[in-house]
């Protein structure tokens, strides 16, 4: 996948007020629509602005994608940063104008599915005007442990928005959020009022934050399952052992059987994340070498090169 410069697409600088991006595209659009157009490449141009003007004409799209950062170059191959939306907070702009089918894989990738459009509702009553206000949604990054235990973070959002020159800046705000215990990856918390406030006496939108975890330098996650590699030694895997295992909710034992082998996969039931029915724990054998790192040691690998009838190709055939 490339990075597409949407800027240079439209031929406006990164600071273009809304009312200049707007200008850009009417002329771009005259310029190439297939239509009209004498240009060669008039039809991939057109797709190629209304793509641009797709995202630079939405803050919220041109927000993130502004924070993606001035260093990439169009045609560069590009791959989003992890959780590069992670704090940012949309209402959903939606496809607006143009046919999704049209734009790129690099639009697919950032824009296909967070900004879906969001629920709005409007009706009228006794000749006023009443409006319920948009939900917004954002990702957050929670750790782990919190959802162990449960907690109350201090979550700080950015929200685009217009300023009086139409230019789009972020504006922040930081919310205490109760984060509950058994909280999954991908699940949503609703605070309600705390989208856009309703016309009138409509109700305020809600916010909705979608939970991931923040990578764990011990614990991979899958659903409620967690996943850990566990070094034993050679001795321990072949005779057996009992071990000391982190989890996030503290130490414990586990029971090493005997003759296990590098990749055996112990299964701790029901501790994985919590739940009515939680998840499991699986630790990962992972034979650790002692170093050879001195006479001592290397004597002893001789020995047991010299008593132990062992090929670890033989399942290779050589």
């Amino acid at each position: 996948m490339q990075y597409k410069d949407y800027y240079a697409v439209m031929g406006v600088k990164k600071d273009a007020t809304q009312d200049e991006i707007k200008r850009a595209y009417r002329r771009l659009a005259r310029k190439y629509h297939p239509d009209v157009s004498k240009e060669a490449d008039a039809e991939a141009r057109f797709k190629e602005v209304g793509e641009a003007y797709e995202v630079l004409k939405d803050p919220e799209k041109r927000a993130a994608y502004d924070q993606l950062g001035a260093n990439w170059k169009a045609g560069q191959d590009f791959r989003p940063p992890p959780d590069w939306d992670a704090g940012f907070e949309f209402s959903g702009g939606g496809f607006t104008g143009g046919d999704a089918a049209d734009y790129s894989d690099f639009f697919e990738t950032l824009f296909g599915r967070g900004f879906s459009s969001a629920f709005h509702t409007a009706h009228h009553g006794a000749g006023e005007f009443h409006a319920s206000g948009q939900d917004h949604h954002a990702k957050v990054l929670i750790d782990l442990e919190d959802a162990f235990t449960g907690a109350v973070r201090s979550i700080s959002l950015r929200t685009p928005e217009l300023d009086p020159r139409g230019h789009v800046v972020t504006r922040e705000r930081t919310l205490n959020v109760r984060i509950p215990k058994g909280v999954r990856q991908g699940q949503q918390i609703r605070l309600a009022g705390q989208g856009t406030p309703g016309i009138g006496q409509g109700p305020a939108g809600d916010l909705y934050l979608e939970i991931e975890f923040k990578p764990h330098r011990l614990f991979r996650i899958d659903g409620r399952d967690l996943y850990i590699d566990l070094p034993v030694s050679p001795w321990e895997a072949a005779l057996g052992a009992k071990v000391k295992l982190p989890t996030p909710a503290g130490v414990i034992d586990v029971t090493i059987p005997a003759g296990s082998s590098g990749g055996r996969k112990l299964r701790l039931k029901g501790r994985g994340i919590p739940a009515s029915h939680p998840g499991d724990l699986y630790a990962i054998l992972q034979i650790a070498l002692p170093p050879a790192d001195n006479e001592k040691a290397q004597a002893l690998y001789r020995k047991m090169a010299q008593e132990l009838a062992f090929n670890p190709r033989a399942g290779l055939g050589v």
